[in-house]
């Protein structure tokens, strides 16, 4: 696996980038609300799905069999991945290829578990995630995923599990893909929990881990949730060190 670049970063590593990191199943609305949440902050966003998923797209361009780890491994020795953590900007690519609606299709979809469950995968794009923040040059980052609060990021000053009722996740998750069945989605959804759940405990906090329970909050409650824990962990900029995002 390669060390990607992205065009998002303005090269000054000099001050430690901030890390709010958002866990969450599945449906939750973490990527949608970390995304406009690290808009309102000036910070960078990175979605840590997108890494698996392009993998998994990689393999299966590859014809790569995802639940055969030892193949997962191999075909992850080529893998050129690259993303923007410009909120505004968002591309994924794998080589020359942008692969930002590909890696939203449900075969791949359906892959990801599989790639997402191989061990060594998971430690060198961890390491990836960590590369990525660090020199985004960016004040700080929303980091959003599966175990960022966990395992990527464990000492993140901002560490936000957001969930949602099952019920809530599936119409959510129906809404956004509007070409399948209701019950096709909900079904889906279900099955990804289980697979992810076998891999990372995402329902359950960790101490120290602040919970949004977005069931009954429509997505600007939701937002203004997951700021005011931001806001209330984090100190107040002074004139002295108070930045804007790029």
């Amino acid at each position: 696996m390669t060390d990607p670049s992205t065009s998002s970063g303005t090269g000054n590593e000099a001050a430690e980038t901030i890390i709010v990191a958002i866990d969450g199943p599945a449906g939750s609305g973490k990527s949608s609300v970390s995304k406009q949440a690290a808009r309102r902050l000036g910070y960078g966003y990175l979605d840590t799905g997108a890494a698996y998923r392009a993998l998994a797209w990689h393999a299966l361009q590859h014809g790569i069999d995802t639940s055969d780890a030892a193949s997962v491994l191999d075909v992850s020795g080529d893998f050129e991945y690259a993303i923007s953590l410009d909120p505004d900007e968002y591309w994924v690519r794998v080589g020359q290829t942008d692969v930002t609606d590909a890696i939203r299709d449900p075969q791949v979809s359906d892959a990801v578990s599989g790639v997402a469950r191989v061990p060594a995968v998971r430690e060198s794009v961890n390491a990836l995630f960590r590369a990525l923040v660090a020199q985004s040059g960016r004040p700080g980052v929303v980091v959003e995923g599966r175990d960022i609060t966990t395992v990527v990021a464990p000492d993140a000053p901002v560490r936000i599990l957001l969930t949602a009722a099952p019920e809530v996740r599936a119409a959510r998750r129906s809404a956004e893909l509007t070409t399948q069945d209701a019950a096709a989605v909900a079904a889906a959804l279900h099955q990804r929990d289980a697979s992810d759940s076998a891999v990372v405990d995402f329902l359950t906090a960790a101490p120290g881990v602040e919970v949004v329970d977005s069931t009954h909050l429509d997505f600007d409650q939701t937002v203004d949730a997951v700021l005011g824990v931001i806001e209330a962990a984090l100190p107040a900029p002074t004139p002295d060190n108070a930045q804007t995002g790029a």
